[in-house]
């Protein structure tokens, strides 16, 4: 298991590195999409900790999901996100303080078919797990 957070550590990293190196694009499995760094508090440690994810530019709303590939266990940054919701965001080049909002189940519910139309790998990992993938919304603070 410490091997397997090494290994995203250093991915995520990388991606970090890129994102801000190229203005907020990257390639590999990421290439062409809308990505956010996310600079949140861990829950337990109070230690800052930046993940790179995809973010779904909807209704002008920025949207993230908990997918974590489908796995039975929501990320880290979702039990960090509804332990100390105030967040820093990067896209592109500019960057801005967010509270990040999980959207109500109903709610979630009507929007989740909208990211599955722009990421149909979604659809993918919700149907791989039994858990309900959250949606959180970053609103500039």
């Amino acid at each position: 298991m410490a091997s397997d957070r090494n290994v995203l550590d250093d991915v995520n990293r990388k991606v970090v590195e890129e994102f801000r190196a190229n203005g907020g694009k990257v390639g590999g499995p990421f290439a062409g999409s809308d990505i956010v760094l996310m600079t949140n508090v861990g829950a337990k440690s109070g230690k800052p900790r930046v993940s790179p994810l995809v973010y779904f530019p909807i209704d002008d709303r920025i949207l993230i999901a908990g997918s974590f590939g489908g796995a039975p266990k929501a990320p880290a940054w979702v039990h960090n996100l509804r332990a100390n919701p105030r967040v820093h965001v990067e896209i592109g080049t500019e960057a801005f303080d967010a509270d990040a909002h999980e959207l109500p189940l109903d709610e979630r519910n009507a929007l989740y078919p909208r990211v599955v139309e722009l990421a149909p790998q979604f659809g993918e990992y919700q149907s791989k797990t039994d858990r309900v993938i959250p949606l959180f919304e970053l609103v500039r603070a």
